[in-house]
């Protein structure tokens, strides 16, 4: 390199050393000028003004000088290093917290913030999980290295059962490493709902089946013992036997129900169904009932066809669960009325109404449950098998429809299915 490139080179140096000082005191040295001009003008010699001006303007440039510190560069360089990470680690749905071996949380992504709140960064971990059970495990991964997991449930500030898991990371920085360690909540809330819900439906399930076996079996052993002769208690009893096994008969054909259904949940009919004439087939099925029940069943329907999507005999099943039940469990009202709405391009909606006593307002919300009854006395005695308005609710989940229910005690019941 030759000397005229260094000699070059420096000055490239020194420019941009000095121009962002000059940006910096523009203004001051620009008033330093024009009062060196109007010195100079007034008639005081350049050469006296000039070194009162350029130790002026030393000062100011020295005073701009910004303090040149080693550390941001090298933290500039870790956050950089650092940049994929965090995305990574905001991009999981699962809360995940960075952990530090002295315990203090180092990072918690957007999950675990909208999980737990915030955590500041450098947070002591035990002043933020109140669980020993987690504290014990990462202290435990600390010491041994090794993975540990949990099964952890919050309460707060609802309850969830997480899968807590914590693993140690080494990253590397300014040639060196490091040690850290992964916390993270997998949440199993919905796992475990599913499975307490199917172990209460077997519990459901077989206590609604083991009734009519018992009386079926003890009838047997009657008319095979004390009234193998008695003609009269053959006839009561057979009457009764059938009874059972008719009920016995419903609860199966339920249940097979459920389970087609829950097949083909996710398949959406593809057919299209006019309302009008269906509900009116519905109604026309249910008048023997209605008549022994001392019911009257109005149907309101418009002029013009209203389509939706579906499959008929399915929404022929729906159709004829909600007036059923209406007509059993509201015959106090004496009337049921079935509106249908929807033509000239509106949204589809049926509504099923009666006049009865009511569901109290805590049952509202459960009574789409498998088996779930208010009155189990009176389901029972009306053949109910507790399963109705459960495949109500998994047909219209796969008509994509909507289940509304509105109901005061004393006034009445009004089902909706919104298309």
């Amino acid at each position: 390199m030759s000397h005229e490139d260094v000699v070059l080179d420096n000055a490239r140096v020194l420019w941009r050393t000095l121009l962002p000082k000059l940006k910096a005191e523009r203004w001051v040295l620009g008033l330093s000028v024009l009062l060196a001009v109007l010195a100079t003008l007034a008639g005081i010699h350049i050469l006296a003004v000039l070194p009162f001006w350029i130790v002026l303007a030393a000062a100011l440039l020295n005073r701009s000088v910004p303090s040149v510190q080693p550390a941001p560069v090298s933290a500039v360089a870790t956050e950089k290093g650092r940049d994929p990470l965090v995305p990574a680690l905001n991009a999981l749905d699962m809360p995940v917290l960075v952990v530090a071996a002295d315990e203090t949380v180092l990072f918690q992504n957007i999950a675990a913030e909208k999980a737990f709140g915030t955590i500041p960064p450098n947070s002591d971990l035990s002043a933020r999980v109140r669980s020993p059970g987690i504290l014990d495990m990462v202290r435990e991964t600390i010491a041994t290295g090794k993975i540990n997991q949990i099964e952890h449930t919050e309460r707060l500030p609802s309850d969830a059962v997480y899968v807590v898991r914590v693993a140690p990371a080494e990253i590397e920085a300014d040639a060196s490493s490091r040690r850290i360690f992964l916390l993270t909540y997998r949440d199993i809330s919905q796992v475990r709902r599913i499975d307490r819900m199917r172990s209460d439906f077997v519990a459901n399930a077989s206590h609604e089946l083991r009734t009519p076996l018992a009386s079926l079996r003890g009838f047997i052993e009657t008319l095979q013992g004390p009234a193998r002769n008695d003609l009269k208690a053959q006839e009561r009893f057979f009457g009764i036997m059938h009874e059972q096994v008719t009920r016995m008969s419903r609860l199966v054909d339920d249940l097979l129900s459920l389970s087609r259904l829950e097949l083909k949940s996710h398949l959406a009919p593809e057919d299209m169904v006019d309302l009008a004439p269906l509900l009116g087939h519905v109604r026309d099925s249910l008048l023997p009932l209605a008549t022994e029940l001392d019911v009257t069943i109005s149907l309101d329907v418009p002029d013009a066809p209203v389509f939706v999507p579906g499959d008929r005999d399915e929404l022929i099943e729906v159709f004829e669960n909600l007036i059923e039940n209406a007509c059993k469990y509201g015959q106090e009202g004496k009337k049921v009325d079935v509106r249908l709405t929807g033509d000239e391009g509106k949204q589809a909606e049926v509504t099923v109404e009666d006049y009865g006593r009511g569901i109290p307002a805590e049952h509202v919300p459960r009574i789409t449950e498998r088996f779930y009854r208010v009155n189990v006395e009176a389901s029972r005695s009306k053949k109910g098998t507790g399963l109705g308005l459960a495949i109500v609710k998994h047909i219209l989940t796969r008509h994509r429809a909507r289940l509304l229910i509105h109901s005061e005690v004393g006034k009445g019941t009004i089902f909706t299915v919104r298309f």
